[in-house]
């Protein structure tokens, strides 16, 4: 599992290929499979392969622009409850690293707490792209495709000066 962690990198840059189905079912296993508060589950999914959505998702806020190139983009939501950022989250980063396990590459794109540069809510404006009822809330965005460009992947070394040993 530690490498497939090192490898993992925020990609912003995709290949023109598109991404085989069985990969997209293991990334969604992988965040079916996600730890929640009490077992509730409460996420949701949505899958962009649209050009005209991807374009409008790009500019949710001022650094979503390469959203528009990735041959898919993964919404993640959630119904609310006090506990769905966090549950939300776990989910992300699972799905961050069945993209690296699979050779694929992704990018948490923020959505809850953004505005794009017209200054609308993020939020708001994706729920209005992709259709979203009013009740379920809007986390990020993870678009994936195959990376331009494998980066070096991370040491896996411990920074001793980060960690505080209590006896």
């Amino acid at each position: 599992m530690l490498e497939v962690i090192k490898k993992r990198r925020s990609i912003r840059r995709f290949q023109d290929k598109e991404i085989e189905k069985e990969k997209i079912e293991e990334i969604l296993k992988a965040a079916m499979t996600s730890p929640s508060a009490h077992d509730c589950r409460p996420w949701r999914f949505w899958l962009v392969r649209n050009k005209e959505r991807k374009e409008k998702l790009a500019q949710i806020q001022p650094w979503a622009s390469f959203v528009a190139e990735a041959p898919v983009v993964l919404v993640i939501g959630s119904e609310p409850d006090s506990l769905w950022v966090e549950n939300c989250s776990i989910v992300a980063s699972l799905v961050y690293l069945e993209a690296t396990n699979q050779g694929l590459g992704t990018c948490w794109v923020q959505v809850r707490g953004m505005k794009n540069e017209k200054g609308k809510e993020s939020e708001e404006e994706v729920k209005k792209i992709i259709n979203v009822p009013g009740e379920i809330r809007i986390l990020c965005l993870l678009p994936l495709g195959y990376p331009q460009k494998i980066p070096p992947e991370h040491s896996g070394e411990i920074e001793k000066e980060k960690v505080v040993e209590l006896g």
